[in-house]
């Protein structure tokens, strides 16, 4: 942790430690009868979830621990981060999946929704069809899929969820976001406050948070402390990095770490793990709330939208608001629709923007940490 992060409050070390936390909260949520539904994906409409009594947590694994299990009924070359979710489902190794009352997939990309036909065989999963396009037609597609989803839940828990409900939760999901985002904006000051494994870690740990009430007061009092305390004097002026790319944490993060090492600094992640999670929010004041729930996740940009342009339309804000000095692509192996997309990004961010870019491919294992030095070091050195 950096200097000013230790001087953080012990709220920022809950973040740091949400995951082995959630572990305990987990089994508390049981103990009191509250059920969970586990999901994988940013497209997730959680105040569905949340509306119908339930907690959320996140299920993707990013932990080579179980690849080798998975191996004997995926294939090989498959992405990783596929492969390692699988394997902590099917061994058993995995709190949040065991005590998931509903598993939520997504058809995302073709490996996943394959997957999850196998995983069915191990937990029964709720696949909602997310249309790959961004459109009225594509719009009015998600929207249906949500209604189905909200009447699965109530059937599932045998309860009701009303509109009235619906919205007080999209006010407390809104509520969330915007808290990030506050958090977000500190990182515009340079030096950077803090670093960005730490910004890292609050985002990421707020998704295994299962007080969804008390995670907005709780990020926005760290966001205060950094502004309270923030003194340019004692922190060094370093190149601002901007991290886009496949989800993000556990073993990825040696990626973070690799650009933070070797003397830059992450002011933003685009991906699922950062502010493309918090960019938008529900219309509260809109008429139709299943179509505002609708519309605020299909909106989402991602490299299984044709054409993407929302993922590129967020990146070119960051990249000015948070003065970049570099973009850095982090793909995974056999992730194909962020891997073929890569060029796209590639001519945006050093044609039309006018930054240096540079992509990493990688996996879970800790194999290449030291190539990944060597050359994000490189990169780094010529900012």
């Amino acid at each position: 942790m950096t200097e000013l992060v230790k001087d953080l409050p012990e709220i920022f070390d809950d973040f740091a430690e949400a995951r082995q936390n959630a572990f305990l909260s987990v089994k508390e949520l049981k103990d009191k009868g509250i059920p969970l539904v586990g999901a994988y994906c940013t497209y997730f409409p959680a105040e569905v979830a949340w509306a119908s009594g339930a907690s959320t947590v996140a299920l993707c694994s990013t932990s080579d621990e179980t690849i080798e299990e998975a191996e004997r009924d995926l294939p090989t070359n498959l992405c990783p981060l596929i492969k390692s979710s699988y394997g902590f489902a099917k061994t058993n190794k995995c709190p949040f999946f065991y005590f998931s009352d509903v598993v939520v997939g997504e058809t995302t990309c073709d490996g996943k929704k394959k997957m999850y036909e196998l995983m069915n065989d191990i937990k029964p999963v709720y696949i909602m069809h997310l249309p790959q396009t961004q459109n009225a037609r594509a719009l009015q597609y998600w929207k249906d899929e949500v209604i189905d989803f909200r009447k699965y839940l109530e059937d599932k828990f045998n309860t009701e969820i009303t509109d009235e409900n619906l919205r007080n939760w999209a006010k407390i999901g809104n509520d969330i976001r915007d808290a990030q985002k506050n958090l977000a904006d500190t990182m515009e000051l340079d030096p950077a406050p803090m670093s960005g494994l730490d910004f890292f870690h609050v985002t990421y740990g707020s998704t295994f948070k299962m007080d969804k009430k008390a995670i907005a007061d709780e990020i926005n009092a760290i966001a205060k402390k950094v502004r309270d305390e923030y003194d340019p004097s004692t922190r060094e002026k370093k190149p601002r990095i901007i991290v886009t790319g496949c989800p993000m944490g556990g073993a990825t993060e040696k990626v973070i770490n690799a650009i933070e090492n070797n003397g830059g600094v992450v002011v933003s992640f685009e991906n699922c793990s950062g502010e493309k999670n918090f960019d938008n929010n529900i219309d509260l004041e809109a008429e139709d709330i299943n179509e505002a729930i609708a519309s605020r996740y299909l909106d989402i940009g991602c490299s299984v939208m044709t054409p993407d342009t929302n993922r590129l339309k967020l990146l070119s804000k960051l990249i000015d608001k948070y003065k970049a000095d570099g973009v850095l692509e982090m793909d995974l192996v056999s992730c194909h629709p962020y891997i073929v997309e890569r060029e796209t990004i590639k001519r945006f961010v050093t044609e039309e923007k006018g930054i240096p870019y540079m992509f990493v491919e990688t996996d879970f294992s800790k194999s290449d940490i030291g190539q990944l030095n060597t050359r994000i070091a490189a990169f780094i050195e010529m900012l």
